[in-house]
């Protein structure tokens, strides 16, 4: 049927077979089969595909009744999108003013995805521009992203501006993010920031984690300068703490604990820097000053905390000189071996007692915050063994007798007092070799 002369475009409605003259027949293999009432003027203006099927130079227009009904076969997966495209094809606009007013007219992102791609197979250009501009405003869901990168690509360059979100930045501006999140990373924000302190120490350990993709940051020398200075200042803030009256120093305002703890996330990040180097001399040159303090705190579950803080770090130190990732001189070893052995087996049954306690809620809560993983008392032990046992051999038998007189009591030390005991043993005789070989040469 005709419309009407003169009849404003306007007033075309999708679907309204008293002004209809065209039928889109839209069908699909398992058999459904819709009729679908439309105006040519909308589907010739609007579609490039139908303004071929209805011209002259299509092979079936002299078909009787071809120039009336369009047929469409479609994959089921695909058939409400089809129709969503025919009823698109009444509302968006005929000029660029009118694209961005009706963009709003995608029910939602899988909706828009599934319209896109009908739209660029039938040539509908203010559809496609539609569906772009609605999907590069949107939020998506993660699921939906990989839908995006697998199907807007195919569109072409028009649909470009979806994916601008998931573009790669230079170097120059993950860099600037790094060196602002590093700082507030380690700086001490008012307590209602802490959690966003927290998401930022996670999200910078994941930028320099090599895992299924390569690190987001390789850090050149400025990011290295800019790290050692935020470091640098986080132990300015310990120093400050240590230097404060004991019981100040487990208030809530500059506690030691959030310190510590935030230095122990600064040596997990300068480890996959490789930068560990000056942390460590300075946790050694402050060790001493850092038991004192402790030390004398009353034994108190914050103090328990604390306890389980600074042997977090000191695990990390420890094992560090262990394995020979910093080298320090004997005495500088020795003294750690010293002061940090009397310290740990102090603190390790008072931290096994605080994670046990659990009469009541509140205990509980206090009971997990002050628990170290076991594989952290065995990384301590592991270390002291590897230490001691690079120790001049009368500084291990010092260590290792003061370890018998406390009945063997944790860290276990039966590795050193063993490899002691065969060293010693042989040592004549292996030294006596070695001495008979260098005669022999002579």
């Amino acid at each position: 049927m005709e419309p009407p002369d003169g009849q404003a475009e306007t007033s075309y409605t999708f679907g309204d077979r008293s002004t209809s003259d065209i039928v889109v027949r839209l069908r699909n293999e398992e058999g459904r089969d819709d009729w679908i009432y439309c105006h040519s003027k909308i589907l010739t203006e609007r579609s490039r595909y139908f303004a071929d099927r209805l011209s002259d130079k299509w092979p079936t227009c002299k078909i009787l009744d071809s120039r009336y009904c369009v047929e469409v076969i479609c994959q089921e997966s695909d058939y409400d999108h089809h129709i969503n495209l025919l009823r698109l094809l009444y509302v968006v606009g005929s000029d660029d003013d009118h694209v961005t007013e009706d963009h709003h007219l995608c029910h939602n992102v899988k909706s828009a995805l599934g319209v896109l791609c009908v739209a660029k197979e039938l040539d509908c250009p203010l559809v496609v521009a539609a569906c772009v501009n609605y999907l590069e405003a949107v939020p998506w869901e993660e699921g939906e992203e990989e839908e995006m990168l697998r199907v807007v690509p195919m569109i072409g360059p028009e649909a470009e501006p979806v994916l601008a979100r998931l573009q790669p930045v230079d170097q120059s501006a993950v860099s600037g993010i790094f060196s602002s999140a590093f700082r507030f990373a380690t700086s001490s924000p008012p307590l209602p920031l802490c959690d966003i302190k927290a998401s930022a120490q996670e999200q910078i350990e994941y930028m320099i984690t090599e895992d299924d993709d390569a690190p987001l940051l390789v850090a050149d020398e400025v990011i290295k300068l800019e790290v050692k200075e935020c470091v640098k200042s986080l132990f300015a803030r310990f120093f400050q703490c240590l230097d404060v009256d004991s019981e100040d120093v487990t208030s809530k305002d500059g506690s030691l604990r959030m310190v510590v703890s935030d230095l122990s996330w600064a040596f997990q990040i300068l480890t996959k820097m490789e930068m560990v180097r000056d942390f460590v001399v300075t946790w050694v040159e402050t060790s001493e000053k850092l038991v004192k303090v402790v030390e004398a705190m009353e034994t108190a579950a914050e103090t328990v905390e604390i306890r389980v803080k600074v042997t977090e770090v000191t695990a990390k130190v420890v094992e560090a000189i262990g394995y020979g990732t910093v080298i320090l001189p004997t005495v500088k070893r020795l003294q750690m071996v010293k002061l940090w052995l009397p310290f740990v087996r102090e603190t390790k049954p008072l931290v096994d007692s605080a994670g046990s306690n659990e009469n009541d809620e509140e205990d509980k809560g206090e009971g997990v915050r002050c628990k170290i993983d076991g594989e952290i008392w065995q990384a301590l032990e592991s270390s002291f063994v590897s230490i001691i046992l690079a120790l001049p051999s009368s500084d291990q038998a010092e260590i290792l007798t003061e370890w018998l007189s406390k009945n063997g009591v944790y860290p276990d030390l039966t590795e050193a007092f063993e490899v002691w005991c065969y060293r010693s043993k042989v040592a004549k005789r292996r030294l006596g070799l070695l001495g008979g070989e260098e005669d022999g040469m002579s």
